[in-house]
């Protein structure tokens, strides 16, 4: 049985695991920790691999992810000014549920899709 239905309280309003929870289900957070998964990546590298997301909402993302400890933010005294971004070991912990997600999304992607497409034709009125 989920944890969900259990009296525990874990994803009680003020719980660590409901903020962990809606931290990671941002719209971009699972892309941008994905993104990072396979080394230090500077800002305008990560605009470009991730498509979509614009610079502000990818900085805002980021500073988020660096607060909650899940990415590093490493600036280098060069000029011009060089800033890349890392996961931490606490962010490395999510690559392998995000890869799980990843294929899930892949194998039923297109189910998915189906399903949503069969809920917004016309239901037929009976009267």
């Amino acid at each position: 049985m989920s944890g969900f239905g259990r009296p525990d309280g874990v994803f009680l309003a003020d719980c660590p695991a409901r903020m962990a929870v809606e931290l990671i289900a941002d719209k971009w957070t699972v892309v941008v920790l994905y993104g990072l998964s396979r080394g230090p990546v500077r800002h305008g590298e990560l605009v470009e691999l991730i498509g979509g997301i614009s610079r502000k909402v990818l900085t805002q993302t980021l500073r988020r992810l660096e607060s909650h400890g899940l990415v590093r933010r490493q600036a280098y005294a060069e000029a011009p000014p060089r800033v890349e971004y890392e996961l931490t070991p606490l962010g490395a912990t999510l690559i392998d549920p995000i890869h799980v997600l990843t294929e899930w999304a892949r194998a039923n992607g297109d189910a998915v899709l189906d399903a949503l497409d069969a809920s917004s034709e016309p239901v037929a009125q009976h009267g």
